[in-house]
């Protein structure tokens, strides 16, 4: 059987992190005597690299009060984690859908502007660690959109573009499939709107988790 994989976004498609990183933001910006972002502001960055996401946020900062808010932001969410304050729930009949996938010979991988402990530590929450074969992170590659992840999960796959879905709920994540020549499968539940993943690339963009199967169907 030739390889069919999925490549999956983490924050606003596996799971909804969205307050915990609009939390941590605030404060990272206040500890470094900084005005924070709004929160729909800190939403449209979800998915992006920390760097990148906080120049996005704050153009204007310099080199060291970017490093500042980087390293308050680290420290912020670490301390959550730690405490147990952290609440990154699977939206509904993800698990299902993973567990589903995979038993249908799918291989599953996933792509995220998390760092790699950030990333394990969801993944073991919900204990899905075992269901993917390739986890790629903003601590080894470029961040989205640069394909740089998608090429490295279908190297570890053994699959070829044409063997691949993106599935996410940014256009950081459209523009990046787009990249990489892979299939964009947009989910309309994240971060960014529907109309905005189809003017990014989207080849198709999915209301419900329960439709996501059959749209990796005709993905492939």
């Amino acid at each position: 059987m030739s390889v069919r994989l999925a490549v999956f976004d983490c924050d606003g498609t596996l799971v909804d992190g969205q307050a915990d990183i609009c939390h941590t933001m605030v404060h990272a910006f206040e500890k470094a005597g900084l005005s924070p972002p709004d929160a729909n502001a800190v939403r449209r960055i979800v998915g992006l690299s920390l760097p990148v996401a906080i120049r996005h946020l704050a153009p204007g900062l310099d080199d060291e009060q970017q490093r500042q808010v980087v390293e308050h932001y680290k420290a912020g969410y670490f301390a959550r984690r730690q405490e147990g304050l952290l609440h990154e729930p699977l939206y509904d009949g993800i698990a299902e859908l993973l567990h589903a996938l995979r038993d249908a010979g799918w291989s599953l991988a996933v792509a995220t502007g998390k760092s790699d402990r950030g990333l394990q530590s969801v993944l073991a929450a919900h204990d899905l660690t075992d269901l993917f074969i390739s986890l790629q992170t903003a601590d080894r590659h470029p961040s989205k959109p640069h394909p740089a992840m998608l090429e490295a999960a279908l190297f570890e796959a053994g699959a070829m573009p044409s063997q691949a879905v993106m599935i996410g709920d940014t256009s950081f994540d459209m523009q990046m499939a787009r990249a990489a020549r892979v299939h964009a499968l947009g989910v309309a539940w994240g971060y960014h709107p529907p109309e905005e993943l189809t003017a990014t690339g989207a080849h198709e963009v999915v209301d419900q988790v329960a439709q996501l199967g059959a749209a990796l169907e005709r993905a492939l």
